[in-house]
């Protein structure tokens, strides 16, 4: 018997710059930190290669997932796509791994923000300030979407410009033969090594472009998704390409690079070897710099409590968490929810510190588990709706079907068969949580025949038309 409750919706107010700045703020914190962990692993010449192909298969997966967001314009973005091709089962594996990759995301940021003002103020503790940044955040989603998205356009904005300050100031001590010295995992010459480090470095590539997709849980929120959707997501994969390619070509040619490996402010400290510690110049990148962390962890705040809404109001999380304030119109108890789990992850250091890795890249290497997973079910529900739902609205269809899609779900299923390889016990840790969730999604099964009925996530019974136009 189908259901025939009230489904909770969320308020329509975002256009397609507003969008921009969601898909673009969601991302650029990754310009700033994290990259540089995949110095360590591969060199710049091994992680310049590895980072062009990941750049190709998020361009992919962009113009290919843009399809699944403009169909579906749904608040659980890849749950609902995955939900619709290969049933509850197939929504929970996506609506999980996205949940993994967008709650742990954040406590990374939160860290490298106290890295930075560590470097203003010494005395501070990185990890207050982390939890500082959670309590102000959440605050400023609760109050209101148009809010949070106006204020992630405005630091997005500022992040970007702060970004083209650093490449115009480090461009006069620009120098390749840095770049290129001990560039293959520390050796001048290619070697084994160096093709297994480029392998190793592949989540930290991933992560200059990680959660870019997390517009789409924006789509129940947007003015005419068919229209501005594309328009964002396309316009955003492009501005983030050039700026990370740029970030880490002139940060890598001002000076010993090794110096920047594995740390959490290494644009600072690229600029200190041109400038010194006292100049200006430093101590704006670090203030504007702080701009460029809030965009993307203010955007994920948005982006996990979307995706704890939408999974929560199908029954697949405590019905509680789908509740939306009565008076801004926003999911509350989601925003609350994922702070609470990331502000513990800031002082798991004994859990999350592993195989004598900093915490900071034990937890982007978690986020990216969870993305990587995410990335291969939906490209395999654009395959499988293409085929089960040819009648299926499609404003964007993908272009170059079905070679970008496969390029997109090929390299993924790649990077995450290294990923197992190089990080096996992060990756145990990231099942062992998979499998506590599936117990929970089979024994919850109730709450799902009692949730609200949701038109988007009908799989459709009738028999598909002949023609896919």
């Amino acid at each position: 018997m189908q259901n025939n409750k009230v489904t909770p919706v969320l308020k329509r107010t975002l256009g397609s710059f507003h969008l921009w700045g969601i898909a673009v703020g969601l991302v650029i914190s990754g310009e700033y930190f994290g990259w540089s962990y995949g110095w360590a692993q591969a060199g710049t010449l091994g992680f310049l290669i590895t980072a062009l192909v990941i750049a190709a298969m998020y361009c992919a997966f962009i113009f290919s997932f843009t399809e699944l967001t403009t169909s579906i314009p749904h608040a659980g973005g890849p749950f609902a796509y995955a939900y619709r091709a290969f049933g509850p089962t197939g929504g929970f594996i996506a609506g999980f791994a996205t949940l993994v990759e967008f709650v742990f995301a954040p406590p990374a940021i939160a860290m490298a923000i106290g890295a930075y003002l560590n470097v203003q103020f010494p005395a501070i503790d990185p990890k207050w300030v982390a939890v500082g940044a959670y309590l102000v955040f959440m605050t400023l989603n609760i109050l209101g979407v148009g809010i949070a998205a106006t204020f992630e356009l405005l630091v997005t904005l500022l992040a970007i410009f702060e970004l083209l300050v650093f490449m115009g100031v480090v461009a006069p001590g620009f120098d390749m033969s840095n770049f290129v010295h001990g560039g293959w995992a520390g050796s001048d010459s290619f070697s084994p090594a160096a093709f297994s480090g480029m392998f190793a470095a592949i989540p930290f590539a991933i992560w200059f472009f990680l959660a870019i997709e997390g517009a789409s849980m924006a789509a129940e929120e947007a003015k005419d998704p068919q229209r501005t959707i594309p328009k964002a997501f396309i316009g955003g994969i492009l501005t983030l390409t050039v700026l990370a390619l740029g970030v880490m070509v002139f940060a890598g040619g001002v000076g010993d690079w090794t110096k920047l490996a594995n740390i959490n402010d290494p644009l600072p400290q690229a600029m200190k070897l041109i400038v010194g510690s006292s100049s200006g110049w430093l101590h704006m990148l670090v203030w504007l710099g702080l701009f460029g962390l809030i965009a993307s962890f203010h955007g994920i705040i948005m982006g996990y409590s979307r995706q704890i809404f939408a999974l929560a109001r199908a029954g697949y999380l405590p019905k509680r968490l789908a509740s939306v304030n009565a008076r801004f119109q926003t999911p509350h108890l989601g925003i609350i929810a994922g702070g609470v789990v990331g502000i513990a992850a800031i002082f798991s250091d004994s859990l999350i510190v592993i195989g004598g890795q900093p915490l900071t890249a034990n937890i982007v290497t978690m986020s990216v588990f969870g993305a990587i997973v995410m990335y291969i079910i939906s490209m395999a529900a654009l395959f499988k709706l293409r085929r089960s739902e040819p009648n299926l609205i499609r404003p964007f269809r993908a272009p170059m079907y079905p070679f970008a899609p496969a390029l997109a779900l090929l390299l993924a299923i790649v990077c995450l068969v290294a990923m197992i390889y190089y990080n096996t016990l992060l990756f145990l840790i990231f099942a062992a949580m998979m499998l506590l969730a599936y117990a929970w999604f089979r024994v919850t099964h109730q709450a799902r025949s009692n949730a609200a009925h949701d038109p988007q996530l009908s799989v459709l019974q009738t028999a598909p038309a002949k023609s896919g136009k």
